[in-house]
């Protein structure tokens, strides 16, 4: 969870990423790791993963099986691009070309950060600005 400053000065908590369910083996262990660190102990117990059909080979960790051929990829996005973007933009200087060229809002709008949202949705992925708006928020 995030903690997110909304209209009105209201704190609110939004789902940043969910990781599954966990067994109560799982839930034990974790508990037992947390222990550990909560009561300060030099050693900590050490957790290595490794795929589902491999035996592992490390002494001293306890192994995690991870099923590889179960996990999925939903809604992917490159962020390479995104990246080279913004050193692009960074090394011509739009920001300083474009921040004297904009006209302030009276509503907070930054609109310099939706100039560069505009402009790296066109050159990345051309499409309309619902289509951007839809994938990308």
């Amino acid at each position: 969870m995030e903690n997110v400053r909304v209209r009105g000065g209201r704190v609110v908590q939004r789902h940043v990423l969910y990781l599954g369910e966990i067994n109560d083996e799982q839930q034990a262990s974790w508990i037992k790791t947390i222990s550990v660190i909560d009561t300060g102990k030099q050693s900590v117990e050490q957790i290595a993963l490794f795929p589902s059909d491999r035996n592992p080979t490390v002494t001293n960790a306890e192994a995690v099986k991870v099923y590889l051929n179960q996990l999925t990829l939903s809604r992917p996005r490159q962020w390479g691009a995104c990246w080279l973007f913004c050193e692009l933009w960074d090394l011509l200087k739009l920001d300083d070309f474009w921040k004297t060229r904009l006209v302030k809002s009276r509503k907070g709008t930054r609109w310099l950060n939706v100039l560069k949202t505009l402009v790296s949705y066109r050159l990345i992925s051309p499409g309309s600005e619902w289509r951007l708006h839809r994938q990308w928020f």
